[in-house]
């Protein structure tokens, strides 16, 4: 209440425009916007390979994952969230996943896991982390905090309904209890879903006006594209699509810019993100 939050703190603007953006787009699908990246896949593949053959197991989601902690530690900025019409910094690195429990015949079960990650995260951090918490929750009699929740409001008729308004009453006013802001997948810096797991292509999923999500991004099947060559040939690149929504009332054009292009440096150099950042960025 009064600016202050358990999961983060109002930040004051020197950018007018970024201040006053949130009341001209109150609601985040106001402002949402959408772009594609397409990453190199024979990079990644060839890292994968390499680290495997040291014992060191990764995948494509480890190093997106990883890559975009490793962004936040330099431009804090990728961390911030808009909760009443103000702008605030996270209080911590958090990153939430679809998870598919079972996928036998018609019996598809599915969950959502919420990682908390430290800004000097390494990509062994990263993927060690999401591989305990994976592996948790697809046991059979597995049940996460956000499962349960779900099941206990949807058990009474009505009570999902008066109590998602009351949260969304106290969210706003920075009074939500712990637990749920624990068990709630839509309190989280980035939201990422592996489309690619079920053989679908990229897609641009919307930010939720609920929580404090402002990055959602889905990544596809690998593709094929065709680019220009030297000599006046043409040639065949595999990609990884990226459809990434934003939030743009958290930052300035200039400032996702910069952030976009140091991920893209980093899954270009993958063994970046094999070691700390030399140093971590916060916003006071």
């Amino acid at each position: 209440m009064f600016g202050r939050r358990e999961d983060g703190r109002r930040l004051k603007l020197d950018d007018p425009i970024v201040g006053l953006t949130p009341y001209v787009m109150p609601k985040r699908d106001d402002s949402q916007v959408m772009v594609t990246q397409h990453i190199d896949c024979d990079t990644l593949t060839n890292f994968i390979r390499a680290k495997r053959e040291e014992n060191i197991h990764i995948s494509y989601m480890d190093l997106i994952i990883a890559a975009y902690v490793r962004t936040v530690s330099r431009y804090p900025e990728m961390n911030r969230f808009i909760m009443n019409k103000k702008v605030f910094a996270r209080n911590h690195i958090a990153v939430s996943l679809a998870v598919l429990k079972t996928l036998e015949g018609d019996d598809i079960q599915e969950t959502t896991i919420k990682v908390r990650l430290a800004p000097e995260s390494t990509l062994v951090d990263v993927h060690n982390a999401f591989a305990a918490a994976i592996e948790e929750n697809r046991k059979p009699a597995a049940s996460n905090l956000t499962d349960k929740v779900a099941m206990l409001l949807l058990g009474t008729p009505g009570l999902a309904t008066l109590v998602v308004a009351l949260a969304r009453f106290m969210d706003n006013h920075g009074i939500l209890p712990h637990v749920i802001l624990e068990a709630s997948p839509f309190h989280t810096s980035m939201f990422i879903t592996n489309m690619a797991s079920i053989g679908m292509p990229s897609v641009y999923h919307h930010i939720y006006n609920f929580g404090t999500t402002s990055i959602f991004v889905g990544m596809g099947r690998i593709e094929r594209h065709v680019e220009p060559a030297p000599g006046g040939t043409m040639r065949f690149r595999r990609v990884i699509p990226l459809g990434v929504v934003i939030d743009e009332r958290i930052a300035c054009g200039a400032q996702y810019g910069r952030a976009f292009s140091y991920l893209r440096e980093l899954l270009a150099n993958p063994e970046m993100l094999m070691s700390p950042p030399e140093g971590v960025k916060t916003e006071i």
